[in-house]
């Protein structure tokens, strides 16, 4: 028997929830459908396992698009105390961590119990773990071949993410049904992701694996160029941490990364100065401003001795050495890609979208939102906040729609 609906949503993560709720919630009758077993994998394992939900301070700037003003509709109307505000409805306790990024108290199971809540109120329909097999337009409805059986639909908001960490599930689903309705795509990309480099220019800086220090890394140059200052980590094939998945949205193959392992000190000048009163060995007086492993593995790695006193060094040497600490150029030779990645950069062009409602200019009553959108925020919160924001934008634009028959 097939089941007429007037909203079906497709991909229960953060975006797909909150869109089915808020639809549901204004009358509409809708069903959700994923293929998953285990629901919101990716908000159950965010931030560590308490899902680093929004950040205080998301703007339109810390979003990357082909189309930059698009999200700042969506963003403008939904807003990070707007979420905080349903939190508090809900009674979750959340912490300010680093930079505006929020955290729950307690664990992310918190905040998919909430949009379950928020789903229940709306009386949706739940289909999971269901198989989408193939979408149509049949008039003004829409077709829905699944493995829980033909389902028609007024309309389909598609909100199965991007292609990041295939392990719990992700596809490129929504970019085929994009392209089945000729739709443009934005090419994709892996962002906040690890960067990894040759093995045999690596070779040398392996050893440091595990080493975390604060410090400026940048890219682009010109008016291209952009700076995150945040935690670098060394790893055994690569450069991680926040600062390198930061920059990792921005860095373009072929082009070095730069970065300063010693932010607001002339390193230089420092060794240069110190000669005069200081009668350490080099490695001891890195190891006041850096990790003692850092500090003699860079030495070793630039062929110096570490044991040689600071008095004994050239001028010319320390001035190389500075150099090497405050603006090392080095070029990854790619990222350890979507399996490490935390979000998909590029996805369904938005300039196909209707910057008010997320729905398709050429296809009436298909809605696109969240992650498969060419919307990508930085690391720190941002990505869920366009996830929300885009699927309110989506649920109260069906809502105030006439219900298709």
């Amino acid at each position: 028997m097939t089941k007429q609906f007037d909203v079906a949503v497709i991909g229960a993560g953060a975006a797909g929830m909150m869109c089915a709720a808020v639809a549901g919630q204004q009358g509409l009758r809708v069903v959700l459908i994923d293929h998953a077993e285990h629901l919101a994998e990716k908000i159950r394992i965010s931030g560590g396992g308490r899902c680093n939900f929004t950040n205080r301070d998301a703007t339109p700037a810390n979003y990357l698009s082909a189309n930059p003003h698009f999200c700042k509709s969506a963003l403008s109307r939904y807003t990070p105390q707007d979420f905080l505000e349903l939190l508090k409805k809900h009674k979750i306790g959340y912490h300010e961590k680093h930079k505006g990024q929020l955290f729950c108290d307690n664990s992310a199971e918190d905040i998919i119990a909430m949009l379950q809540a928020e789903c229940a109120s709306g009386n949706v329909t739940w289909h999971m773990p269901c198989q989408v097999t193939s979408i149509s337009k049949d008039g003004e409805q829409f077709r829905l071949e699944t493995s829980a059986g033909e389902m028609i639909a007024g309309n389909v908001v598609i909100a199965t993410g991007g292609l990041s960490v295939p392990k719990i599930g992700a596809t490129d689903f929504a970019y085929r049904i994009a392209r089945q309705f000729g739709l443009q795509l934005v090419e994709t990309h892996p962002a906040l992701v690890p960067l990894t480099f040759d093995p045999m220019t690596w070779e040398v800086f392996a050893g440091l694996s595990g080493i975390a220090i604060p410090a400026i890394v940048e890219t682009g140059s010109k008016k291209e160029r952009v700076a995150f200052q945040e935690d670098l980590l060394f790893t055994h094939r690569g450069l991680s941490g926040p600062a390198i998945l930061q920059i990792s949205s921005y860095w373009k193959p072929g082009t070095p990364l730069v970065m300063n392992l010693l932010p607001g000190m002339d390193v230089a000048q420092a060794l240069i100065d110190g000669k005069k009163t200081v009668k350490k060995a080099l490695v001891n007086i890195l190891a006041q401003w850096l990790p003692s492993r850092l500090a003699e593995g860079w030495l070793v790695v630039q062929g110096i001795d570490p044991s040689l006193k600071l008095a004994d060094m050239p001028d010319k040497q320390l001035r190389a050495l500075g150099q090497s600490l405050n603006r090392w150029e080095i070029k990854p030779g790619g990222s350890e890609g979507y399996r490490k990645a935390e979000v998909t950069l590029g996805g369904i062009d938005t300039r196909e979208l209707s910057q008010q409602s997320m729905m398709s200019n050429k296809v009436p009553g298909l809605y696109f939102i969240g992650e498969s959108v060419d919307v990508t925020g930085w690391l720190g919160g941002y990505n869920f906040q366009w996830a929300w924001a885009s699927a309110i934008a989506a649920g109260k634009a069906l809502g105030t729609a006439m219900p298709r028959p």
